[in-house]
């Protein structure tokens, strides 16, 4: 059977970000799903709640289960999530899964100044987007610049989301994914704090860090990431050869 692919996206963006990975995928014949979260995309206008982003992730991934095996791809808020989704007490029909830029837990003192940053930034004029934009024209390639924010950046939604993080048992979860699982990190991502933790505590895990990258492994480096996707495909069609 065909290995089904779903991408979900991380804060602000949406699923534009994936565009990459949908093309490369699209070649390879994997049929792939990049969601909108609540809040974010083509949703903006909708309020982001943790039951509703939850919904959204288990509505695509039974659905392309119905059709092969699923690999699930989350990046940064879209990881955590996913962690938390394909480890919760009951399975979902995930049969592998790529964490990328998420190792780290969402609360305490880091997520805390993680929520004054992204304040501080929302109180510049144009909420910030100037010095955004300057900083993503500076380490994103032409080739996914433009996919990037695509879709919006999702500012109203930003605070709600960060703050229902807190609530997430990522170590629990973690431990009980019974799927191949594969951390991806650039090597300067601010997420790899608990990087160690997490790769002590799941079960199935490789850890990949992509050398001379920040946060936005998969769109900085977006023909690694595709490599990244490949062994995982690879290795769920072996298994389910």
């Amino acid at each position: 059977m065909v290995v089904q692919v779903v991408l979900v996206h991380g804060i602000r963006t949406s699923a534009t970000m994936w565009r990459a990975q949908a093309e490369y995928l699209t070649v390879r014949g994997n049929p792939v799903t990049a969601v909108d979260l609540p809040g974010h995309g083509s949703r903006i206008a909708e309020e982001f709640t943790l039951e509703s982003a939850f919904a959204t992730i288990d509505s695509a991934v039974r659905a392309a289960a119905e059709r092969g095996p699923v690999l699930l791809s989350g990046h940064s808020m879209g990881g955590l999530l996913c962690i938390e989704y394909a480890g919760a007490e009951t399975p979902p029909p995930v049969a592998g899964f790529i964490a990328a830029s998420c190792t780290a837990i969402p609360r305490g003192v880091g997520l805390a100044t993680y929520r004054v940053l992204a304040r501080g930034f929302d109180s510049l004029p144009d909420r910030g987007m100037w010095l955004t934009d300057r900083m993503l024209d500076r380490i994103l390639p032409d080739e996914t610049r433009a996919d990037f924010g695509a879709g919006g950046y999702a500012l109203d939604a930003q605070d709600v989301a960060l703050r229902s993080l807190s609530v997430l048992d990522l170590l629990a979860a973690l431990h009980r994914i019974d799927a191949p699982l594969w951390f991806v990190n650039g090597q300067y991502d601010q997420l790899r704090v608990n990087e160690k933790l997490f790769m002590r505590i799941a079960r199935h895990a490789e850890l990949i860090v992509v050398p001379r990258t920040t946060h936005h492994v998969t769109v900085m480096r977006p023909r690694v990431f595709n490599a990244l996707l490949e062994v995982a495909l690879t290795t769920l069609e072996a298994s389910h050869r």
